[in-house]
């Protein structure tokens, strides 16, 4: 009788460990959380953004200012142009409109962004500051016409350190695999 109390605990034993390990292996294939985060000035990191949000399944957030950049705005080669006047002031923090995304709730976020003065566009530091992205894994994704993303990634690393940033990538005529094999790296 002994004996049979005995073997039947451990059966139980057996079978608690095997569900608790099946309530580990179940946590840790939970689908991770992503959001895409970006601006877009012309509509080229939205393009990009897009087909990450896409590939990824992941959703999708746009950093709106409260009022849209003109062609006129976007003139780099006049020092009096908007874009030029913000990008010239580190303090800058252009109004942008409210973001309805609860941050909190995922994983992972990429944030996009295209290349002004080799740095990331003061609207995105106005997104940064008003979401609290503090010990989230924040991944920057950028466009250019002609800036690596090194320096803009630089620059947000020391003015946000308490945000773990991930390696970045510029992604201007990039394939749908290559966005994929990119992304996968941090989304497993």
């Amino acid at each position: 009788m002994k004996h049979l109390k005995l073997l039947l605990l451990a059966v139980l034993a057996v079978f608690a460990a095997s569900a608790c390990s099946q309530n580990k292996e179940e946590k840790t294939m939970e689908k991770k959380k992503v959001l895409v985060v970006y601006f877009s000035a012309t509509g080229t990191t939205r393009q990009v953004a897009k087909q990450i949000a896409r590939l990824a399944d992941a959703d999708i957030c746009e950093i709106v200012p409260a009022k849209s950049y003109s062609g006129a705005d976007l003139d780099w080669n006049n020092q009096l142009s908007r874009s030029s006047v913000e990008m010239g002031n580190p303090e800058a923090r252009p109004e942008i409109k409210a973001v309805s995304v609860d941050v909190s709730k995922y994983d992972y976020i990429f944030l996009g962004y295209p290349i002004w003065w080799d740095l990331a566009p003061r609207a995105v530091n106005t997104f940064i500051e008003a979401a609290d992205l503090a010990g989230k894994a924040v991944i920057p994704f950028a466009t250019s016409g002609s800036s690596g993303i090194a320096n803009s990634v630089a620059d947000l690393k020391k003015s946000y350190p308490k945000i773990e940033w991930q390696t970045g990538k510029l992604l201007n005529r990039v394939s749908e695999k290559e966005i994929a094999d990119w992304f996968s790296a941090y989304i497993k």
